[in-house]
């Protein structure tokens, strides 16, 4: 059986969402994040960045959103929760996933943890300021150029969006009117409308 190690509110609660929608065998494994236990030696042989999600498989352990929503999509076919069989669009997906990692949750991280980039506490203030501005760039984007609708992709869901779901759920914490971006608004609402998300919810509550 598959384990997930998660924290509430945090960029794990995607590949949570993807393993219920996958209708996967899995257990959720809470880390306690408010008492430091991601950085106990116990939790650092799981993941030795601190960091969630993890996903225990019988093969080893994967860390990174992207590469955990992808084996979730490629161990569980059936659910189609990503184009197996068209090189292009597996392409698009990734790309897809890759800027919601590299860029979009960077651009958010900056208004908490300004000391993974710079020493001076000063820097921090600065960072913080410019995270609406820099957040809202990224969905203005994704409303623009990325998002097909109804869902990421087009018609079909995949696993681009519980992770744009997971991100857009930050929106007002940075500072950011989700209004502004009726396209994702619409989707998120949507996404919360989904049984699957509903069971994953309530156990990041």
């Amino acid at each position: 059986m598959l384990k997930l190690f998660y924290a509430p509110q945090s960029c794990a609660l995607a590949s949570h969402i993807a393993l219920q929608e996958a209708g996967a065998a899995y257990e959720a494994v809470r880390v306690d994040f408010a008492n430091g236990a991601q950085r106990q030696p116990d939790y650092l042989k799981i993941n030795p960045k601190g960091r969630v999600p993890a996903l225990l498989t019988d093969r080893g352990i994967l860390t990174e959103t992207p590469a955990i929503l992808f084996y979730i999509a490629q161990t569980h076919p059936k659910a189609a929760l990503a184009p197996q069989d068209d090189p292009f669009e597996i392409g698009r997906l990734q790309a897809f996933t890759s800027y919601l990692c590299s860029t979009v949750h960077v651009a958010h991280a900056h208004r908490m943890r300004g000391y993974r980039w710079a020493d001076d506490e000063a820097s921090f203030a600065d960072m913080k300021r410019k995270v609406p501005q820099t957040v809202a760039a990224c969905f203005e984007l994704i409303e623009r150029e990325m998002f097909i609708g109804p869902w990421v992709m087009g018609e079909k869901f995949s696993i681009a969006d519980p992770y744009l779901y997971t991100l857009a759920t930050w929106l007002e914490g940075d500072g950011v009117d989700p209004a502004q971006f009726p396209k994702i608004a619409d989707h998120r609402q949507r996404m919360s409308a989904r049984p699957a998300v509903a069971q994953v919810l309530a156990a990041h509550n």
